[in-house]
C-alpha cells in the first residue's frame, strides 16, 4: 500500500483512480473530486475542504478526520465505506451508497443526508439540523444515536433503531418493515401512511402520531401528554402503559391502554371500524 503522510493537496481530482492508498495528517484543499473512482483508500487524521471528495470509491475508511461544509456531496456511488471518530460538517454527504459503517461520528448539518442508500449501520453517533435524512433507504441499523431532523426515514425499508432519541416530524411517511426498540420519538404526525410498523417500550410524544398505518404492532410504549389524535384509520395491535389523551377512528385491531382521555368514533371511520379498545 502507498503512503503518504502529512502535506496539501487541490485542484480537480489529485488523486484520480488511486488503488491501496494510506493517506495520513493530508489536506484536501477546495477543488473537486479528491479521490474520485479510487479503491481500498484509507485516510488518517485527514481534512476534506473541497466538494465531492469520495465519489466511485470502491472501499475505504477515514479515521479521525474532518469534512468541512465545502466537502459538501461528499461520498456519492461508493461502496463499503467506514467511518470512526470523524466530524462530517458538509451536508448531502451520503447518496446512492451501499455499505455504510459509521462508529462514534458528529453531523452537526446533516440536511439531505444518506439519501438512496442501503445496508447502513450507525452506533454512537449524533446527527443535527438533518432534515430528509434517510430518504429512500434500505437495511438500515442505528443503536444510540441522537438525531434532530424533520422528515427523517420516509419511503425507508427494513429498519431497525435501539436506544436512541429521535426528534423529527412527520418521519418514517410511506416507510416500510420498521422495528424501533426502547427509543424516544419526538415529533407530529409520526408514521403516517406506514406498513409493518414495531415500536417496543418506546417514547412517543407529539400531535396524531401512527395514522393511516398498516400491521401496525406497539408493545409497552407510552405517550406524551401532547400525544392525541392517535392511530386515525390505523389497523393496530398496541398495549400502552399510563395515560392516552385521545385516540381517534382506529381501523381494526386492538388496542389496550392504561387510560384514555377521550376516544373518538365518528361518521368518517373507515371500515371495518372494528377495532377494540380496552383500558386497565
Amino acid at each position: 500500500m502507498e503512503r503518504i503522510i502529512g502535506g496539501e493537496y487541490g485542484g480537480e481530482r489529485p488523486f484520480y483512480c488511486a488503488k491501496d492508498l494510506y493517506l495520513e495528517d493530508v489536506i484536501i484543499r477546495p477543488g473537486e473530486s479528491g479521490l474520485k473512482e479510487t479503491a481500498n483508500i484509507t485516510c488518517v487524521k485527514c481534512r476534506f475542504e473541497g466538494k465531492y471528495p469520495l465519489w466511485e470509491c470502491d472501499g475505504f475508511v477515514v479515521r479521525d478526520s474532518i469534512l468541512t461544509v465545502g466537502a459538501r456531496s461528499g461520498l456519492w456511488y461508493s461502496r463499503n465505506g467506514e467511518l470512526y471518530d470523524t466530524l462530517i460538517d458538509a451536508p448531502k454527504t451520503f447518496r446512492r451508497m451501499d455499505g455504510i459503517k459509521m462508529r462514534n461520528c458528529w453531523i452537526p448539518g446533516g440536511s439531505e443526508t444518506f439519501w438512496d442508500c442501503g445496508h447502513i449501520d450507525v452506533k454512537d453517533c449524533v446527527i443535527e439540523r438533518a432534515d430528509y435524512v434517510f430518504m429512500h433507504c434500505e437495511d438500515i441499523v442505528l443503536e444510540n444515536v441522537k438525531l434532530q431532523g424533520n422528515y427523517g426515514f420516509q419511503y425507508a425499508k427494513n429498519v431497525v433503531i435501539r436506544n436512541s432519541v429521535l426528534n423529527s416530524k412527520d418521519s418514517f411517511w410511506e416507510a416500510e418493515s420498521v422495528e424501533i426498540y426502547d427509543s424516544v420519538i419526538n415529533g407530529e404526525y409520526l408514521a403516517w401512511y406506514s406498513k409493518n410498523v414495531k415500536l417496543v417500550r418506546c417514547h412517543i410524544t407529539e400531535t396524531q402520531p401512527l395514522c393511516y398505518c398498516d400491521n401496525l404492532i406497539l408493545e409497552d410504549c407510552t405517550f406524551g401528554e401532547d400525544s392525541d389524535l392517535a392511530f386515525e384509520y390505523s389497523s393496530v395491535e398496541a398495549t400502552v402503559k399510563g395515560h392516552v389523551v385521545s385516540i381517534k377512528n382506529p381501523r381494526t385491531g386492538h388496542i389496550h391502554v392504561g387510560s384514555v382521555g377521550e376516544i373518538i368514533i365518528d361518521g368518517n371511520i373507515k371500515g371495518p371500524g372494528d377495532c377494540v379498545i380496552t383500558t386497565d
